[in-house]
């Protein structure tokens, strides 16, 4: 059954080894290890890498009674809008001459056409939220520190936490307990509150925030907004002018991590090892790095060293800092008052393979306009699928820190009030 799902659809980049279905299923997605599994992180630099150890997501999962099923396909470590990065490109099962979205494309098919299932996945570059949207399913994107990223192959050190996706939103609040808590083995992860059993009472949308869409895109969302008052939901109209530089401020802060982070796949003992040895030092780092780097995670590279040289620091890097918490700031005051902020999960519907070749580097990481700033300040998000065109519309809702129950319990409203269509496709 896997085998030929993956064959027909391109979701999986390793089949699975065993398959009961007894028991609830789950996948990770190629950034996150398990012993037995390969994991690439969507790159030839880690091609043949089997972990000798399981992540602690997985582990979480194995003692629930999780059945790990394989692994979904991303971007190269992480760094994609579209999944057209990977050595598979997974399609949209509502549509295969589309993407599924990225980075994380392969977890959000995977938990759109396999019933009851469960997708963890990486949220960096919006990871969670642009895949969820573009294939009609939930994803929520936990607080930074509440899971452990303990197994997780790092490209961005400070924002990207593991989150879930599936077409279930009761999945969401299930596996998300599963997963939660401080690790020992993760440094970054917090001792954190239980998770509450709020409810949605009120909402904030940003003045503004459907400037620049698809109209398709624009006229759900609207619709979505007088959907939610005629629920007794509140809403408010709120300025958040600061969210303009969040874009500019996560390429640069992002870039830096990535290069600092990828400085290890050097060809000495991380990665292929398979250079000429006999080359001069930099000559064998510039050739290998060159060989089994891709021409998306070569330019962040670049990108990010650019960011941190010389002056370059001041001018941009600690500028970014400042930013960052600037937004932050925003974010926090608007939700003093509102139990969450609303805005669209993209500014577009899944775009066909054949429309993103002709975009450009900025408009593609445009995509990411509404998926990147939450995660950016380590906040967390829920995208929900509640419109429809011709391909499946989401809407994010943004909570403040460790409010993720008002995000399940907007999930879970959206999941009961409005009729969430799925791909006429089925193993």
């Amino acid at each position: 059954m896997i085998p030929e799902l993956d064959k027909k659809y391109q979701m999986f980049s390793e089949a699975a080894v065993s398959y009961d279905c007894k028991k609830f299923t789950f996948s990770l997605s190629d950034d996150i290890v398990a012993k037995g599994f390969q994991a690439t992180a969507g790159s030839e630099m880690l091609l043949g890498h089997r972990p000798v150890y399981d992540s602690t997501v997985a582990t979480r999962m194995y003692s629930a009674g999780g059945t790990l099923v394989g692994k979904t396909n991303t971007d190269e470590f992480g760094s994609g809008m579209f999944s057209t990065t990977c050595a598979k490109i997974p399609k949209n099962p509502f549509d295969l001459e589309r993407t599924c979205g990225g980075p994380c494309g392969g977890a959000a098919c995977a938990a759109s056409v396999i019933d009851e299932h469960v997708a963890l996945a990486a949220s960096a570059w919006g990871g969670i939220t642009i895949p969820s949207a573009f294939c009609g399913v939930f994803g929520l994107t936990p607080t930074q520190g509440r899971v452990s990223r303990h197994g997780q192959i790092d490209s961005l050190s400070s924002m990207g936490p593991i989150g879930i996706i599936s077409s279930k939103a009761e999945a969401l609040r299930k596996n998300l307990q599963i997963i939660s808590g401080k690790d020992q083995n993760d440094p970054v992860s917090m001792i954190q509150p239980e998770l509450g059993n709020g409810k949605l009472k009120s909402i904030a949308v940003p003045v503004g925030i459907t400037d620049n869409v698809s109209e398709d895109v624009k006229k759900a969302f609207d619709e979505f907004v007088e959907k939610l008052k005629g629920m007794s939901i509140d809403v408010a109209y709120v300025k958040i002018p600061e969210l303009e530089y969040a874009m500019s401020a996560h390429y640069i802060l992002a870039t830096t991590e990535f290069s600092l982070n990828l400085a290890t796949y050097c060809g000495m003992r991380t990665g292929q090892q398979n250079g000429d040895m006999s080359l001069p030092f930099d000559d064998f780092f510039t050739y290998f790095r060159s060989k089994y780097f891709g021409p998306a995670t070569k330019m962040n590279i670049i990108a990010g060293t650019y960011m941190t040289l010389g002056d370059n620091r001041n001018k941009y890097y600690l500028r970014a800092l400042g930013i960052r918490q600037t937004v932050l700031d925003s974010f926090k005051k608007v939700l003093k008052d509102h139990d969450t902020i609303l805005t669209p999960s993209t500014p577009f519907i899944a775009p066909k393979f054949s429309d993103i070749k002709t975009m450009s580097y900025a408009d593609s990481y445009m995509t990411g306009r509404f998926a990147i700033p939450p995660v950016f300040c380590g906040l967390p998000c829920v995208s929900v699928p509640c419109g429809h065109s011709e391909m499946p519309i989401g809407m994010q809702f943004v909570s403040d820190h460790w409010r993720e129950d008002l995000l399940l319990s907007a999930a879970e409203l959206c999941e009961s009030s409005f009729k969430i269509r799925r791909p006429e496709v089925s193993p």
